[in-house]
């Protein structure tokens, strides 16, 4: 779901005051705007409106970008250009917006006349237009920079892949197969609220309709499932046909429901599976593959990391559903893991993942075919969404690295040992005093910049242990 590059619109603003003094001037412009985009391709899909030089061309600019489903607007100042001519976009814009402080020629030098002057005077119609963002109380992101710099590059890819994200996750529908586990304080939120102040919706499905679509999938298409497992899994010999058949049908159903109710992320609790008298196993291997693929997932029917975690996915790729086990002081880390769900595209990449027979007592099933994998060493982010009561929510984020560590072979379900940048101690010192909660999504790399850039546009509290 994140192959896809940023799709993104430039927008270049400038006004017809200048079209007597300089002849040409529009064109030329207009050619600075293709050359920034050209400079962007490789990090961006972006498409250039022609010239903004009024309200209507603004207006129709905006719809245009938000008709052909772009992820994010950039603002390039071409000329001063007064803000109330615009004032009504930023007003009522939908898709998340950066200002790009750039000029044409980053050097002002002694050849300089008055037409250069106009065409790198760009800094105050900045200023202009965003007292009019802040105004219209419009979250944005600001780069000044060169623009022909990978500096600026860099800048506005990050900015790139936080509007997809945002503009992802505002349309982002959650389904919840069951019911969320009695008691789990921290995955509780008010629905309506998430609603409105973010975007995301939870959509209920009943286990009924899961079990109906495992009875209606064809034995061809389990077939087809099993053979790619094998292609692509060290499979244990001990599993026999019947279990895996079994977590193939669960796989295949849930992707299947979730395509028709049209959801990016969803969570199951087992209480909800195992209560039913139904299900012969917890699917947890479906959970795994689903997450590779760009589902968002989270345990316990936990909706808040469901999102965060396919929030992950838009934004840096592979969000890996886990949550603290225990301390390791001597190193300095924490174990990360969970009861047997975890996004296998973030395993070693010097080891197989394995498809094991594991026994698991939870949900009082039988046993559940589960992905085993270490996570790759290196470094990585942890990031949990946080609902504060009303429509406040918080993102606690910690970067640090997977460690080289020493296998747990009585682990059977993915794991890792994570070492945070500030230590154990001061991190979970931080991460406790601001809520963080036990479900959480990780990603390889360093991704905190990322994260900021996303709660700005979206209206979340960022804070970083």
């Amino acid at each position: 779901m994140t192959d896809r590059l940023p799709r993104i619109g430039l927008m270049g603003i400038m006004q017809e005051l200048y079209d007597d003094m300089i002849p040409g001037i529009t064109d030329r412009q207009a050619g600075y705007a293709r050359d920034v985009a050209a400079h962007l391709a490789d990090v961006a899909e972006v498409v250039v409106a022609p010239p903004v030089r009024g309200r209507a061309n603004a207006e129709r600019a905006m719809r245009d970008f938000e008709n052909a489903d772009l992820d994010g607007v950039l603002v390039v100042m071409l000329t001063y250009g007064p803000s109330l001519r615009i004032t009504r976009v930023f007003n009522e814009a939908r898709l998340p917006v950066c200002l790009a402080n750039i000029q044409p020629d980053p050097t002002v030098t002694p050849e300089w006349d008055m037409a250069d002057m106009t065409y790198n005077q760009g800094i105050h119609g900045a200023q202009d237009t965003a007292n009019a963002m802040v105004r219209a109380g419009l979250p944005f992101d600001v780069i000044t920079e060169e623009w022909q710099t990978e500096a600026f590059r860099s800048r506005v890819s990050r900015w790139a892949r936080a509007a997809r994200a945002v503009t992802a996750w505002r349309q982002l529908r959650v389904g919840i197969f069951g019911y969320a586990m009695n008691g789990m304080g921290d995955a509780r939120f008010d629905e309506t609220a998430l609603a409105r102040a973010l975007g995301p919706e939870i959509v209920t499905i009943a286990p009924g309709r899961l079990y109906r679509a495992t009875q209606e999938l064809s034995s061809s298409e389990v077939a087809e499932l099993m053979a790619w497992e094998d292609q692509r899994f060290s499979i244990d010999p001990r599993l026999s046909k019947e279990e895996r058949e079994d977590h193939a049908r669960l796989q295949l159903s849930i992707e299947r429901l979730l395509r028709e109710h049209d959801c990016g992320a969803y969570s199951t609790h087992f209480d909800a599976i195992g209560e039913d008298g139904r299900f012969p196993r917890l699917p947890m291997a479906a959970a795994s593959t689903l997450m590779s693929q760009g589902y968002g997932f989270a345990g316990e029917g936990d909706a808040l990391a469901a999102s965060i975690v396919y929030a992950g996915h838009q934004l840096a790729g592979d969000g890996h559903f886990t949550e603290m086990y225990a301390m390791d002081f001597p190193s300095d880390s924490i174990l990360m893991s969970h009861m047997g769900e975890g996004n296998w595209k973030v395993a070693r990449d010097d080891e197989p993942v394995r498809l094991i027979k594991r026994p698991l007592g939870i949900g009082n099933l039988d046993d559940p075919p589960t992905l085993l994998f270490r996570i790759q060493p290196g470094p990585a982010t942890l990031a949990s969404l946080v609902a504060l009561g009303g429509e406040r929510f918080r993102l606690v984020v910690s970067e640090g690295e997977v460690l080289d560590s020493q296998e747990l072979p009585a682990l059977e379900m993915p794991y890792g040992q994570f070492r945070p940048a500030s230590g154990v101690r001061t991190c979970m010192d931080g991460w406790l005093r601001a809520g963080g909660t036990h479900h959480m999504v990780m990603n390889l790399g360093h991704v905190a910049a990322d994260w900021q850039v996303f709660c700005e546009m979206v209206g979340i509290e960022f804070y970083q242990v």
